[in-house]
C-alpha cells in the first residue's frame, strides 16, 4: 500500500522512478515543481537561502485580531497584498458575551481600513474559500492556520503562526533554507468506497513517527494523479499537515483546469509538472488500489489501522489504544474503549463530516448516496454534516443530496470549523466520535481532563462514516456497505453570486478614515523587554510525553474566544496539561517586573536569595541590573499540530523566556517561539540535568545569541553548587537573532523605524 524509499531517486518523464540518471542530482533537483515555485518567489538571490514573498494571505477569526494588532503596533499602514479575513471558528458567538462578534466587526473594519477581504460567519471555512477564490497555479499563499494547503490546485501554501503573516504585511520576507522535496508517487486508482481521508491516513501512518517528511515539501506526482478528481486530491492534500511537512504541491492537469473553470477562474490555472528528469530527496510510493478504508484511533492522526483490521482484532487494538492513552492523558481520568464492544462489534456514538477536510462536495454526495433510504436510528448515535462553504451547501440542496441526508435523521449545518478544534458537536463524556475532520488530539474535541471529562475521537473518511451511520453506529467499512452503482457522479455548479452578495472585497483599496471596531475584550500586547545579558530561568513545567501538541500548550475550544486578549488567554496556558503552570509562571514574572522597576529580586522573593548567592559565588559580576528572570518549560517534542502563535505568546506574556526541548515537532512552533522573543533551546535526549521548579542560570546569553555560539553553557542551581550542562539553539537567521535580542517581533520593528 505505502512504501518509503531509503534514499533519494530520480523521476524520469513524470512516470518512472529510477535510482540513476545522466543528469546530476543537483541539476535534477531544480526540476521539481516545488523548486521552481519557491525560486519564483525568492527575493534573496541565493537559491539555498530563501526569502519568500507570498502572493496572498489568509486568516480566520481566532488569529486575525492578534496578527493585525501586532502589525499595527509595528507600523502597518495598509495591506500590501490581498489579505482575506474569514470567520469560521468563533462563528457561533456563543461564548463570552459579545466578544466573538466584536472580533468579527474588528475584522470587517480592518478590511475596510487597510484594504482587505472579509468573509462573514457561516459563508465558508477558511480553506474552502481559499480554494474557490484565492488559489492560482504557481502561486504561494501564507495562512495563519496549519491546514493552509492548496497544493492540489497548483498553489504552494503554508500554515504558520501569526508573526510570519505580520512580516508579509510589513513587506518583509519568510526566511527558510531551501527545503528538501519528497515525491509522493501515486499509481493505480482507489476502489469504490475508498475516499481521500483513507489515502491521507495511510500516508500519515507511514511517515509521521519516522519524520520522513518533517519540514520538507511533499510533491504529488505519478500516473495515479490522473485517476483522482479535484475534490479527492484536495482531501488528501489538506491532511499533509499531519505529516509535519512544510508544504505540498501536485502536478496539475485538465481536471484542475476544469476546477478553475467551474469557479469562473480558468485564467488562474497553470499546468505544473516536474521536468524530464527531477530528483527527489525521498519517495513515498502509494498504490491507490491497495488502500483500504482507514481509521486513525485516538489520540493522533498517525495511530492508523484499516477498519477491517480493527473489527477483526477489536479487543487487542482497543486495549493498545487504552495503553497509549495512559501517556497522553497522564492518568488524570479513567479511560476505557472496550466498553464500546457490543456483540463483538464496536459501537460509536457520533459521526461528523465537516470542515476543510470532510466538508467537500464529493464527500457529502458520497455519504448521501451510501445513506440513501437508511436511518441513523433514534438512539445515542448522531450524525452532523457541515458543508465547507455556502456554495457547496446550495448545490447539495439543488441536487437532492441534502434531502437524502436529512431524511436519514442526519443534521445539515452551516460552514464551521468547530468540530475540528473543539467548539461544535462536542461528544458526551466517554463517548466515541468518528470524524472526517483533520485532528483527533487529546484535550481537543471536548476533553477537559481537569474536570474529569474525556471524549475519544477517531478520524475516518465520510464514506465509512456514512456506512457506520447506516448501521446505527456500528463501525463499518464503506467497501463492505456499498453495492455496484451506489455512488453516483454529480456535476458541481458553483454559484458566485453568494459571495458577490455577501463578502466585502475592498479590491485592494484602503480607506484610512475607517474607524476600527474595538470590543472590550480586544487588548493590545503588553510591553516586552529586550533579552538581558544574563538569565535566571525557573523550570515551571516538565512534560515527558513523546509529543506535546499546541492544544496542550494552549487549549482550543471555548478558550479560543479569548485570543484577542493576550493576558486573558494566557490564564488558560497548559491548563489541561499542567494546571500549576500559570501560577508558577506568574510568580517568576512578578520578580522580573519588580527588577525592571529597579527593585532587587531578593527583596521581592525569598526563594531567589539562595539562588543568587550560589550564582554570585561563581559569577560575582552578576547583578539585578544585568540579569533577567523568567520561566521556561521542558518538553520532549513540543509544537505538533496547530499553527497558533498563542502557544508561544501566552508563555511570553506570563514571563517565559525559553523552551527547552529534545527537538521541536514543527518549524511553525519553533518560529512562533522566536518571533515572540523566546529562546528555542535544545538539549540532547537522556537524563535531564534539572527538575521541575529548579532554577537555571544562563550566563552571557545575549552575547551568545549575537555571536552565534554553537554551544551555550548553562547551570542548574542546586543546594550550594552549580551543575554545568550544554544547550544549543539550532540554526537561526540574522533576523531571528535580532528578534530574540530585541525581545519580540514588535520590538524589532519598532527599533527599525
Amino acid at each position: 500500500m505505502i512504501k518509503l524509499s531509503e534514499g533519494g531517486a530520480f523521476l524520469l518523464n513524470g512516470t518512472t522512478i529510477s535510482s540513476e540518471s545522466t543528469v546530476s542530482r543537483e541539476e535534477a533537483a531544480k526540476n521539481t515543481i516545488a523548486y521552481r515555485i519557491l525560486q519564483d518567489h525568492n527575493v534573496s538571490g541565493d537559491p539555498a537561502h530563501l526569502q519568500i514573498k507570498f502572493d496572498k494571505l489568509t486568516s480566520h477569526d481566532i488569529t486575525f485580531v492578534g496578527i493585525i494588532q501586532t502589525a499595527r503596533a509595528s507600523g502597518l499602514e495598509k495591506f500590501p497584498i490581498p489579505y482575506v479575513l474569514t470567520n469560521c471558528h468563533n462563528s457561533l458567538c456563543a461564548v463570552g458575551g459579545t466578544i466573538n462578534e466584536d472580533d468579527h466587526m474588528f475584522g470587517l473594519t480592518c478590511a475596510k481600513k487597510y484594504g482587505g477581504v472579509y468573509v462573514p460567519p457561516h459563508q465558508a471555512v477558511i480553506h474552502q474559500f481559499a480554494r474557490e477564490m484565492l488559489s492560482g497555479g504557481g502561486k504561494m499563499i501564507l495562512g495563519s492556520d496549519s491546514h493552509t494547503r492548496y497544493g492540489a490546485l497548483g498553489t504552494m501554501a503554508m500554515g504558520e503562526g501569526g508573526p510570519e503573516l505580520v512580516k508579509q504585511l510589513l513587506n518583509r520576507t519568510y526566511d527558510i533554507n531551501m527545503p528538501e522535496v519528497v515525491a509522493v508517487y501515486l499509481t493505480g486508482a482507489p476502489k469504490p468506497g475508498v475516499g481521500p481521508q483513507d489515502v491521507a491516513l495511510a500516508i500519515i501512518g507511514a511517515v509521521f513517527a519516522n519524520g520522513y517528511v518533517k519540514n520538507k515539501v511533499m510533491e504529488f506526482v505519478g500516473p495515479g494523479v490522473a485517476n483522482l478528481s479535484a475534490d479527492f486530491r484536495i482531501g488528501v492534500d489538506v491532511m499533509t499537515t499531519e505529516t509535519t511537512c512544510l508544504s505540498s504541491i501536485w502536478q496539475t492537469d485538465e481536471v484542475i483546469r476544469e476546477f478553475y473553470g467551474i469557479h469562473g477562474r480558468e485564467a488562474d490555472y497553470k499546468r505544473l509538472e516536474p521536468g524530464d528528469v527531477a530528483y527527489y530527496d525521498g519517495v513515498i510510493n502509494v498504490d491507490l488500489g491497495a488502500v483500504e478504508p482507514m481509521i486513525a484511533m485516538p489520540f493522533h492522526p498517525s495511530n492508523t489501522y484499516t477498519i477491517d483490521e480493527v473489527n477483526a482484532n477489536l479487543k487487542d487494538i482497543l486495549a493498545d489504544v487504552e495503553k497509549k492513552a495512559l501517556v497522553s492523558l497522564d492518568g488524570q481520568v479513567e479511560y476505557s474503549l472496550q466498553d464500546k464492544i457490543r456483540d463483538g462489534k464496536l459501537l460509536v456514538e457520533q459521526g461528523i463530516i465537516a470542515g476543510c477536510a470532510g466538508g467537500g462536495f464529493e464527500n457529502i454526495c458520497a455519504a448521501a448516496d451510501i445513506l440513501n433510504g437508511a436511518s441513523i436510528g433514534n438512539s445515542a448515535f448522531t450524525l452532523s454534516v457541515y458543508p465547507a462553504s455556502t456554495p457547496i451547501y446550495m448545490e447539495l440542496i439543488k441536487n437532492g443530496c441534502a434531502a437524502k441526508l436529512l431524511e436519514t435523521g442526519a443534521i445539515l449545518k452551516t460552514a464551521f470549523c468547530g468540530p475540528c478544534f473543539g467548539a461544535g458537536d462536542t461528544p458526551a463524556n466517554n463517548a466515541f466520535s468518528i470524524r472526517h475532520s483533520t485532528r483527533n488530539f487529546p484535550n481537543r474535541e471536548g476533553s477537559k481532563l481537569q474536570n474529569k471529562q474525556i471524549a475519544s475521537v477517531a478520524l475516518m473518511d465520510a464514506r465509512s462514516i456514512a456506512a457506520t451511520a447506516a448501521n446505527k453506529g456500528f463501525l463499518t467499512s464503506a467497501t463492505r456497505q456499498i453495492e455496484a452503482n451506489t455512488l453516483k457522479k454529480y456535476k458541481y455548479h458553483f454559484d458566485a453570486s453568494i459571495y458577490a452578495n455577501r463578502v466585502f472585497d475592498s479590491k485592494g483599496k484602503a480607506d484610512p478614515d475607517t474607524q476600527i471596531h474595538f470590543g472590550p475584550n480586544i487588548k493590545d500586547w503588553p510591553k516586552m523587554e529586550a533579552l538581558p545579558e544574563n538569565l535566571v530561568l525557573k523550570v515551571v513545567s516538565e512534560i515527558h510525553d513523546p509529543v506535546t501538541t499546541t492544544d496542550e500548550l494552549i487549549p482550543s475550544g471555548e478558550t479560543s474566544s479569548y485570543r484577542s486578549n493576550p493576558l486573558g488567554l494566557a490564564e488558560f496556558t497548559l491548563s489541561r496539561k499542567d494546571p500549576a503552570y500559570v501560577g508558577l509562571a506568574k510568580e517568576v514574572r512578578a520578580i522580573e517586573e519588580a527588577r525592571v522597576k529597579g527593585e532587587h529580586p531578593c527583596q521581592v522573593s525569598e526563594e531567589v536569595k539562595p539562588v543568587m548567592t550560589v550564582i554570585k559565588g561563581q559569577f560575582p559580576d552578576v547583578s539585578h541590573e544585568n540579569c533577567g528572570f523568567g520561566s521556561t518549560i521542558f518538553a520532549v517534542k513540543p509544537g505538533d499540530g496547530s499553527a497558533r502563535e498563542q502557544a508561544a505568546s501566552c508563555q511570553k506574556v506570563l514571563g517565559g523566556w525559553a523552551n527547552i526541548a529534545n527537538e521541536y515537532a514543527t518549524k511553525r512552533y519553533r518560529s512562533n517561539l522566536i518571533n515572540w522573543g523566546m529562546l528555542p533551546f535544545v538539549i540532547p535526549a537522556g537524563d535531564l540535568p534539572f527538575t521541575n521548579k529548579q532554577y537555571l542560570f544562563v550566563p552571557d546569553i545575549r552575547n551568545a545569541v549575537s555571536e552565534k555560539r554553537e554551544t551555550i553553557k548553562a547551570y542548574a542551581v542546586g543546594g550550594n553548587s552549580l551543575t554545568e550542562f550544554d544547550l544549543t539553539l539550532g540554526e537561526l537567521t540574522d533576523t531571528e537573532r535580532e528578534i530574540i535580542l530585541k525581545g519580540c517581533l514588535i520590538n524589532y520593528y519598532k527599533a527599525a523605524k
